[in-house]
């Protein structure tokens, strides 16, 4: 069988875009984000577009603030 590049184009077609276009999603789930799903969802179907893609990024690399504590008395 002889090596050749046409036997990756389905990966470079396909598998490297999609993992581009996900990368906010991937990123939010290897920080275990708190609002992973809706960082999905904003990806999803704004990803399209350049500014949603973005917003999800920083989003997704953006530190979580801690959630206060609440005290009864």
């Amino acid at each position: 069988m002889v090596f050749s590049l046409i036997h990756f184009f389905p990966f470079f077609g396909f598998g490297i875009p999609f993992v581009m276009y996900f990368l906010p999603s991937i990123v939010a789930l290897a920080r275990s984000k708190r609002d992973l799903l809706a960082i999905f969802l904003l990806n999803l179907f704004l990803g399209w577009s350049v500014i949603g893609w973005v917003v999800a990024l920083v989003w997704a690399v953006k530190n979580d603030v801690p959630v206060a504590a609440r005290y009864y008395r």
